[in-house]
């Protein structure tokens, strides 16, 4: 699996030579988690963009890690949370370059940009923030659609597992009719 929905939609009624005639309902739901993770919040920005979205943040107010990924993925609107593996490294990074200290403060390290940092801050301010060229997505936006196919996802696994023949047939034409009705939408834009 490359990680991308199948062109032909999911068949859901399928077994996965299991003997659970609801396999093909959870490898579907798994696709289609999988492909959200892959398209929202896992999206890779370049280095310089975590340094330059730790610069801008750290201007604001001085921060620890977790605010830092959290901050960037709030102002982002989920569409890039970026991890502590690429964070926390900067910001020692950024530390050995003298641009920011850090202190103890409540059991964590706050860090805070020092007299370079803000003279280096202040060139990036003139700058498009590193969050805002994620994509053109309003906040909430990015988060909305996941939820809403992991539900449409949950709903068919229950119609799956107690519905009637018909029911399920209904099911079926519905979703197809769903997808189609999708990419008629990405056809428009």
């Amino acid at each position: 699996m490359n990680g991308s929905f199948p062109s032909g939609g999911f068949n859901f009624g399928a077994s996965n030579g299991s003997g659970n005639p609801l396999a093909g309902v959870w490898d579907a739901m798994e696709q289609l988690r999988n492909g959200f993770e892959q398209r929202t919040g896992g999206s890779r920005m370049a280095r310089g963009d975590v340094r330059a979205a730790v610069i801008a943040l750290l201007a604001e107010r001085p921060m620890h890690g977790y605010q830092i990924i959290t901050e960037i993925a709030d102002r982002s609107g989920g569409a890039w949370k970026p991890s502590a593996g690429s964070v926390y490294p900067t910001l020692q990074q950024l530390a050995d370059e003298g641009l920011i200290t850090a202190e103890e403060l409540g059991g964590r390290k706050t860090y805070s940009l020092t007299d370079t940092g803000i003279a280096a801050s202040e060139e990036a301010a003139e700058k498009t923030a590193p969050w805002e060229s994620v994509g053109h997505r309003s906040p909430g936006q990015h988060a909305a659609l996941p939820k809403a196919g992991m539900e449409l996802a949950s709903a068919t696994a229950q119609l799956a597992r107690t519905g009637s023949p018909e029911q399920v047939q209904e099911g079926v034409a519905v979703l197809e009719d769903a997808r189609r009705r999708l990419y008629a939408i990405l056809a428009e834009g």
